[in-house]
């Protein structure tokens, strides 16, 4: 078995006989002796953990971003350079960061502030802040009980897309991509990440009970809340096919381990239902991690993405030795957190076809709190529109309303073959009563659940006619809008 391999502040690092299931985090505080990276809630909700790594983005170009290193296992970083606050002071002088966040005032206790650095070191090196909004996605995923977030903001406002001549920029030209390829074991675990189908089909066929992992942001919490050490891990972050993010026959390939950073720029352009749903999907850090197939594999009933790709008729493509099999996203989840993977299958990508004239579609995402919050009631919302203004088809999809996110079929029956008006989607709510009998919980109501969910059709109803496919307004503040 292999050595992991990576680079820690511009150092190599080589490290055998830990444990795969090791954080980074951990890893950083115990092992290197670098405290500067701290423990808040180990659950990616805080950000006091954040570090720099630099890897590639969806077009294969070198990038820096800020994740949770509690959320990261130590094997994940094969091949990258992790860098931690320590390494922002470099020849005796501070960098623009830490001198602007001092000189703004934006840290007191200190406890959050080299994670605020680390993410706002992301901010400095990002060339696409382009909007006042974006600032404050970048820095949602940072906690300050003391501060305040208006110096912190204004400190971050002044570096974004500084990209100063500093050890980053020359990591970020001079570094060529490492291999992640490893196979490696410790005590009982081991843990994979092949690069290629072949390798792949070789572990499963060695060890078919293997549990699948890319970015962690869900399995992690099963290590950090749940203390468990999962004897067998294959990670499927290096297998090329799976990163596909492109066009396709006129509609849209998305791989399954393509980061959500990397699919909400995608989507800004090309799917703006899809943009919409992911703006509110959690924090940058947690975006600069989660995928879309760890979204949509761990078959949450409020997983954000199920509803949109559900409303846009999307199809997912599994892969096995035996060959490619493709299964309608209607029929993908099975049950209550099960899908319709089978042994020694993996979910590639997500085709997303090409939307017929006359779409009107948008996503919409309900929760307690604005930022890095859990769905109470999530939506996606398709209706086809022909000339005379009838109802050809209608795909209304919903997460939080039952065991696995589903489409409200009985409603969508309602409202095909009559023309789209107000009066007629009034009608059509009361059917909405039939196809579900939501739960309540501490996330809502039965009650409420039901009146959202109504609400938010009467709002796709009002917000489409004059936009088809709205995107959210510059300042906006939930994936609702109130105009």
């Amino acid at each position: 078995m292999e050595r992991l391999r990576f680079f820690l502040n511009d150092r190599p690092v080589e490290e055998t006989g830990l444990s795969p299931t090791t954080t980074l985090l951990r890893y950083l505080r115990e092992r290197a002796h670098l405290s500067g990276t701290k423990e808040g809630c180990a659950e990616g909700d805080c950000g006091a953990c954040s570090v720099a790594v630099l890897e590639q983005d969806g077009r294969g170009a070198p990038t820096l971003r800020a994740v949770n290193a509690c959320l990261v296992l130590l094997p994940m970083v094969q091949g990258k350079r992790v860098y931690t606050v320590e390494a922002l002071k470099e020849g005796g002088r501070y960098h623009v960061v830490q001198e602007t966040l001092a000189k703004e005032l934006g840290s007191q206790c200190g406890y959050c502030t080299p994670g605020v650095a680390m993410a706002m070191l992301e901010a400095c090196h990002r060339k696409d802040l382009d909007e006042p909004w974006k600032l404050d996605a970048q820095m949602c995923g940072n906690l300050c009980r003391c501060t305040g977030y208006r110096p912190i903001r204004e400190a971050a406002s002044q570096v974004a897309g500084q990209c100063p001549p500093d050890r980053f920029s020359r990591a970020l030209e001079e570094t060529r991509p490492e291999s992640m390829a490893l196979r490696y074991e410790a005590g009982a675990q081991r843990f994979f990440t092949p690069d290629s189908r072949e390798a792949l089909w070789e572990v499963l066929e060695a060890w078919p009970e293997a549990r699948f992992v890319v970015g962690g942001t869900d399995l992690s919490l099963d290590v950090t809340k749940r203390h468990a050490e999962p004897p067998l891990l294959v990670s499927l972050e290096a297998l090329p096919e799976l990163r596909v993010l492109e066009p396709h026959e006129g509609g849209h390939r998305l791989g399954a381990a393509v980061r959500l950073t990397d699919l909400e720029d995608y989507a800004r352009t090309a799917c703006p239902p899809l943009e919409r749903m992911l703006r509110y999907f959690g924090s940058r850090q947690i975006k600069n991690r989660a995928t879309l197939g760890g979204n949509l594999c761990t078959a949450s009933p409020i997983g954000d993405l199920a509803p949109v790709l559900l409303a846009l008729g999307a199809e997912a493509v599994l892969l096995s030795r035996e060959g490619e099999r493709r299964v309608a996203l209607d029929d993908f989840f099975s049950g209550y957190r099960r899908t319709a993977l089978g042994r020694g299958e993996v979910l590639a990508w997500v085709d997303v076809p090409a939307q017929p004239e006359g779409t009107r579609a948008v996503a919409y995402k309900v929760s307690k709190r604005r930022e890095l919050d859990i769905s109470s009631v999530s939506a996606g919302f398709r209706v086809v529109v022909d000339g005379e203004g009838q109802v050809v088809e209608a795909r209304l999809a919903y997460g939080g309303m039952a065991a696995t996110p589903s489409r409200a079929r009985r409603t969508e029956a309602a409202l095909v073959g009559r023309r789209w008006t107000e009066a007629v989607v009034e009608e059509a709510l009361g059917r909405l009563e039939e196809d579900f009998t939501p739960l309540s919980d501490h996330r809502g109501s039965e009650w409420y659940r039901a009146r959202v969910a109504k609400n938010l059709l009467r709002g796709f109803f009002h917000e489409t006619l004059a936009e088809p496919m709205p995107r959210l307004g510059e300042r906006h503040t939930a994936t609702v809008q109130v105009r």
